[in-house]
């Protein structure tokens, strides 16, 4: 990994040395960093947009459309009983289930509950037409996140319409099969999609299906107005979970699971039906308006592997088994103006959101005699409920023909109650309440030093509050919500060039930093119990590249990297130990968050035209990734191949795509995601070795 720093800016520089001022190609457009659609080639800021899925992929994973895209790191766990680990520029690492620190959105609707923990397990891929990558500092923009926006895109209808069908199968169990129906009849366009997934799994004990259903549709009222109505469901019945490994198992077998996970069964299955609707109004040609309303139920039930002995030794204990029931909603309602300010082009949007969220959280025993894996006697019961309300407005000014200014403020305000419905010797009373708040401004510039060349720069604060499983005990195990807990606030800056340098050729390469005050980090594990610690300083600093071309005709090359030093900047004390009730042990300041990958990579060649046979070979390399506090373990990087095929048939009203992929050629063991600050020392989760899929898509016009 140590050579791909000095090959990607000898690219960049090749590029810079020998491009001549051309006028740009016409660029994807995103509507993530301001709201209103425009090329990225435009904005201050780092966003990328993913548009197709990798040649003879299952396109099942997030983590499969987003590896050539700098700053994200998007890990496949192998794992459906937990869900997938997404982070940006380090921004979320420490999560061992959800995402935070990340926010998420799929056809503007949140993803990401007001706490600031979600999920992208209903994501439709296989609906989606894009999936835009927002980092650094505009980020704050929407709300409680630091490092980045995810966004997924589900496809308008087409004309003519279209029936789509696909079936792929292959190593490991995996089988994925998908109808999807797309077209316009009138003022009205829809995309209807049904998936249906399902694996064996690479190691014992993770087996999972999933099925996935998403509906947009869309009604054009009249020349000014559009109401569009998104609907998506989600079933994932009984995922097994195979747990982590530590290393000694890893290295003795990387398919084998701990025997915990035999011993409770441990899985867990997800239920979730989501509905949301939007109006977009032009009112005339200066102002328009748009309104988003949203609602859902979310289900989880998870038995874990927390031993009998600890449930009954520990009052505090919550059991083994969760049981969560969520409903959620809310809204969005924005004022768009465009004009002119001093001859030059200006847009303001300006806008209030309010998001819900009350789940009814219950825990179990699970066991009942001598019979393990089961549902026994209740340990937890309490109502959870957060809401945020915010406001927010930002502007994009062209202050002259090669400059423009884009900056924005937001207010978010969220509060926590929790009431407490089990309170037992031993276990007192954890209700309480508490509200957190914060003003979060950015402002960027963009300077069109020639056609080909846009240089950047953009700075911001940022703010992360716990989450409702970090608030939920006291590290002193007094009664009530861990108000000593407070939320991380950051301090963002990037500079950035975006190159055009012909129609086929793209580069971009982004310096940035984040210093963030009050970084969370677990304090104790005890019982069944984990509470968690404000670290006083901590940063992320790096670099990002990236660089598209079509190298001859029908031969495309793209690639990526990311270079990120994230640290620890100031010694606090943390739990080694299993059952530790108090932090003991010392970690140094400039000790590595963990989590965070040194450098990640990814490059692919691919040859084809739009009909016959197609190739493909790529690589991704990820480097060493700590995963403990103390910094004294960590995964290897690896890097590994993968090689497709395909041969395309269009003609007439059918296009048919038969493909077959190869994974992992070099058939390596090695460690795909970690599982970070993992009590028992289980921190590793094996990637599968060589793999195989073949499979068929079919589209009827």
């Amino acid at each position: 990994m140590r050579h791909i720093r000095p090959l990607a800016g000898g690219v960049l520089f090749a590029l810079c040395a020998t491009a001549a001022a051309q006028d740009a190609r016409l660029a994807p457009v995103v509507v993530t960093a301001t709201r209103s659609a425009q090329s990225p080639y435009d904005i201050p800021a780092a966003i990328d947009v993913a548009t197709t899925p990798p040649d003879g992929s299952l396109d099942v994973n997030l983590s499969e459309r987003v590896q050539a895209i700098p700053g994200i790191v998007a890990r496949d766990r192998q794992n459906y009983a937990q869900d997938a680990q997404v982070s940006i520029r380090g921004f979320g690492a420490r999560s061992t289930f959800g995402i935070r620190g990340v926010r998420l959105y799929t056809d503007g609707i949140p993803a990401s509950m007001p706490d600031g923990q979600g999920q992208v397990s209903h994501f439709n891929l296989d609906s989606a037409e894009r999936v835009e990558v927002l980092r650094g500092p505009f980020s704050a923009l929407y709300g409680n996140a630091s490092g980045g926006v995810v966004q997924l895109f589900t496809a308008d209808g087409t004309d003519p319409a279209e029936l789509r069908f696909g079936v792929a199968g292959g190593s490991n169990g995996n089988f994925r099969s998908s109808v999807n129906a797309r077209g316009v009849d009138g003022p009205v366009d829809y995309n209807v999609d049904f998936t249906h997934f399902r694996t064996s799994g690479y190691r014992e004990h993770s087996a999972a299906r999933r099925e996935s259903g998403n509906a947009k549709i869309g009604w054009k009222i009249d020349e000014d107005a559009k109401l569009t109505l998104v609907v998506n469901t989600l079933d994932v019945p009984d995922a097994q979970d195979p747990l982590g490994l530590t290393r000694r198992q890893y290295q003795a077998d990387p398919r084998q699971v701990a025997a915990a996970a035999k011993t409770f069964d441990t899985r867990k299955s997800v239920d979730q039906q989501q509905a949301g609707v939007v109006y977009d109004q032009r009112i005339d040609d200066a102002n328009s308006l748009r309104v988003m309303g949203y609602y859902g139920r979310r289900g989880v039930r998870q038995y874990l592997s927390i031993p009998v002995a600890t449930q009954v030794s520990q009052p505090g204990s919550s059991g083994g088994v969760v049981d969560l029931d969520n409903e959620y909603g809310g809204g969005d309602a924005r004022w768009t103006w465009r004009d002119t300010l001093a001859g030059m082009p200006l847009e303001v949007a300006a806008g209030v959101a309010y998001d819900n969220q009350e789940q009814h959280r219950q825990g179990y025993e699970n066991f009942q005699g001598d019979t393990l894996g089961v549902r026994g006697a209740k340990r937890r019961d309490e109502i959870d409920r957060v809401f945020d309300f915010d406001q927010y407005a930002q502007a994009d000014w062209r202050v002259a023909d090669d400059w423009t200014l884009m900056g924005g403020v937001r207010h978010s305000e969220v509060r926590f109650r929790s009431t407490d419905r089990y309170v037992a010797a031993g276990n007192p009373d954890d209700s309480g309440t508490v509200t957190y708040s914060a003003t979060t401004p950015v402002f960027g510039v963009l300077w069109r030093a020639t056609p080909w060349m846009h240089v950047y720069a953009n700075w911001g604060r940022g703010f992360e509050t716990p989450t409702f499983s970090e608030l939920g005990y006291r590290t002193d195990r007094g009664p009530g919500l861990a108000f000593g807990l407070k939320p991380s606030h950051s301090r963002n800056a990037e500079i950035g060039l975006k190159l055009r340098p012909s129609e086929a050729m793209e580069a971009g390469l982004a310096v940035f930093r984040a210093d963030s005050d009050d970084e969370l980090a677990v304090a104790t594990n005890l019982g069944g119990r984990t509470t968690y610690q404000n670290i006083a300083r901590s940063r992320r600093q790096g670099i990002e590249a990236s660089f598209k071309d079509e190298l001859a005709r029908n031969l495309r090359f793209v690639a990526s990297y990311t270079h990120l030093q994230a640290s620890f900047r100031t010694p606090f004390l943390t739990c080694v130990a299993p059952g530790c009730s108090a932090p003991d042990t010392p970690v140094d300041a400039g000790t590595r968050i963990p989590g965070v990958p040194r450098s990640v990579g990814y490059a692919a060649l691919n040859y084809g035209a739009t009909s016959g046979w197609q190739a493909g070979l790529d690589v991704s390399a990820m480097g060493a990734t700590s995963v403990n506090d103390l910094g004294t373990e960590s995964a290897p990087g690896y890097a590994l191949f993968g090689l497709s095929g395909s041969y395309v048939f269009d003609q007439g009203p059918w296009r048919v795509n038969t493909f077959a992929r190869v994974d992992n050629l070099a058939d390596r063991h090695v460690i795909g995601s970690v599982i970070v600050n993992d009590g028992n020392g289980r921190y590793y989760e094996p990637a599968p070795g060589r793999s195989f899929l073949v499979g068929v898509d079919v589209r009827w016009r």
